[in-house]
């Protein structure tokens, strides 16, 4: 072991280099997608500093020019045989989609594919090649050490990923995974991991805990102990990367950094995704990103920084699959957030944070008669003063700190459709308010009596 840790005593160094950074994913299968100058607006307004594009769209990269946003463009999938099969090929591919657009865009690494190993292994012998490829070029353009080459994997390729000292990589793919250590290795670059907890708590029928999955606070006796190395784990994302740090030191390299370029929780699921919500969504993404600007690391490398992309920017309804595929996003096409961040005290980036604002909302499964009573009394001349202590309407109401905007319907204090917020606390309306008397109409937008209570209760009480 000791000889272990003084292998390992590089990766901590250099880590420690540079903190941390939250970047974002920009995916694009959306029905009405903004356009690159309303994307790079958004980002601004959001003080997002790094995202990561799945391909290397022209205009994209045009609009991001002069912005200095650091931006990692992607090889599609569809484009690595090619690029992984031809020197002069993957050459014409950053001559074409790299040099003609540095140095105004900022552009500091390339993902060669997605998930190759696991999504695509036909193509996974080319994988390597098409790394060293895309290096080359870069190197000819002498572009290499501002622009780092390496591929997103799954973290499903780590076998027996707890407890993580246990760890190793499916064997079966060494032949791809050990020369692509050795390349990441010899040109310092870093492995990118797409590490997912909604998916490890979906999979487990019911052996991990939906709180070590939020990175909820544990209590001792709750926490996963390794008891190889009787390191304590409280959540599954320090868990997964201290798993792909054991895999590669299984294959004896041991001073490869990581970069988490896929990570978020869907807010909303069909009926066999319960959890899928936006209450689980924003917990998540706001303790994720506090963890990671934090410079927590993990037990096994506490303090190593270890910057993580969120997935995603907007939600995607052209995506195929379930309906919780549809629904990672931080953003609706329009820029009004899915959730209201809570990131008090963890810098500027997606700092549109409300903590201190709560809202009195109707509770699901509520009944509708008694819930008409508490509308009657709400909008009437019963009506009490905003306060925590009001929202209770005989069992029928509960607070929040979820926004309960709904579609075109903006409520004071939420967000606008440039995601921007007012903060204080809104006014109760009039005794005489109507279906149209609050922001929205709500016979245009609500259809539901649970919905109307909702939104109706939340500008009466938003505290």
């Amino acid at each position: 072991m000791a000889l272990l840790l003084l292998f390992l005593l590089p990766l901590s160094v250099s880590a420690l280099a540079e903190d941390a950074f939250i970047g974002v994913n920009i995916g694009t299968d959306l029905s009405n997608m903004p356009s690159p100058t309303q994307v790079v607006a958004l980002l601004k307004s959001q003080q997002i500093r790094h995202v990561r594009l799945y391909d290397a769209d022209r205009a994209m990269l045009l609009a991001l020019a002069n912005t200095g946003i650091r931006v990692t463009v992607s090889v599609p999938n569809n484009e690595l045989l090619g690029v992984g099969q031809s020197n002069a090929t993957a050459a014409n591919w950053v001559a074409r989609n790299v040099v003609a657009h540095v140095p105004a865009t900022n552009i500091t690494a390339i993902a060669i594919g997605s998930e190759v190993i696991t999504s695509l292994p036909n193509a996974a012998p080319v994988l390597v090649s098409a790394l060293q490829f895309i290096h080359s070029a870069l190197v000819a353009a002498n572009l290499d050490s501002q622009i780092k080459v390496s591929t997103p994997h799954s973290s499903a390729i780590i076998l027996d990923s707890f407890p993580p000292s246990q760890a190793f990589f499916n064997h079966s793919w060494n032949s791809v995974l050990v020369p692509m250590f050795k390349f990441l290795q010899s040109t310092n670059s870093y492995l990118m991991l797409n590490v997912y907890p909604y998916y490890d708590y979906m999979q487990s029928n019911g052996v991990i805990p939906l709180d070590y999955a939020l990175f909820r606070p544990l209590p001792p006796t709750k926490e996963a102990v390794d008891a190889n190395t009787l390191l304590h784990y409280t959540n599954v994302f320090d868990a997964l990367l201290d798993a792909a740090h054991y895999a590669m030191a299984d294959l004896n390299f041991t001073n490869v950094p990581i970069v988490v370029m896929e990570s978020g929780w869907p807010s909303k699921g069909d009926s066999s995704e319960p959890d899928a919500t936006v209450d689980n969504a924003n917990t998540y993404v706001s303790n994720l990103i506090r963890h990671v600007l934090n410079n927590t690391g993990t037990p096994k490398y506490p303090g190593v920084p270890v910057s993580t992309y969120i997935y995603e920017l907007y939600n995607e309804d052209l995506r195929p699959g379930s309906v919780s595929e549809k629904n990672w996003g931080l953003f609706e096409p329009s820029g009004v957030p899915v959730y209201i961040l809570h990131l008090t005290g963890s810098g500027p980036v997606l700092a549109n944070d409300t903590t201190n604002q709560t809202y009195c909302v109707a509770k699901d499964g509520a009944d509708r008669k008694l819930l008409q009573a508490a509308l009657d009394w709400a909008c009437g001349p019963g009506k009490m003063g905003m306060a925590s202590g009001t929202c209770y309407f005989n069992g029928v109401a509960a607070v929040t700190t979820t926004d309960p905007s709904h579609g075109s319907c903006i409520f004071p204090g939420s967000g606008g459709k440039n995601g921007t917020f007012v903060n204080g606390t809104s006014l109760a309306p009039s005794s005489n308010v109507t279906a149209s008397g609050a922001t929205c109409h709500f016979s245009d937008a609500v259809t539901s009596p649970l919905i109307a209570g909702t939104l109706l209760l939340s500008v009466i009480f938003f505290l």
